[in-house]
């Protein structure tokens, strides 16, 4: 069950929110947002380390009984949130960093577009492609 959110700073509100099945979408808000915390706890820890530093990837925020939870912040301090079936075992850090690469990526391309306004929903058939086929290598 692979979830995708892209969230902006200061407010912390989804940006972009994609789950596979849909139909859990609503359900894994809470997770997100328990997970901005814990973002912004590992952010406030690591303090100028993360600043220099050129790694955005914050690894494993925390795992539960049935999902994993992992995050990413670009330099401009949006957040990237992905939570995976605590059963896929396949998926290794380096696969979910390249991910986190691939939506970084992505969403600087939507940053770049002169029509999109900064802090809007993102709503870009490229992007929802993008995610729903690397969401389909995950399942």
């Amino acid at each position: 069950v692979p979830v995708s959110v892209i969230c902006s700073p200061p407010q912390n509100y989804p940006l972009y929110i994609r789950s596979v099945p849909t139909e859990n979408e609503l359900k894994f808000h809470y997770t997100v947002h328990t997970s901005l915390d814990v973002v912004d706890e590992k952010i406030s820890a690591m303090g100028k380390a993360l600043v220099d530093q050129r790694e955005l990837y914050l690894g494993l925020l925390y795992p539960t009984e049935d999902y994993k939870v992992y995050g990413y912040v670009t330099n401009s301090k949006v957040k990237f949130v992905m939570v995976v079936d605590s059963s896929n075992t396949a998926l290794r850090d380096n696969e979910i960093r390249s991910m986190f690469r691939k939506l970084h990526n992505s969403y600087t391309d939507i940053m770049c577009n002169p029509f999109y306004n900064p802090g809007d929903r993102i709503h870009s058939r490229a992007f929802d492609n993008m995610v729903n086929s690397m969401m389909m290598q995950v399942c």
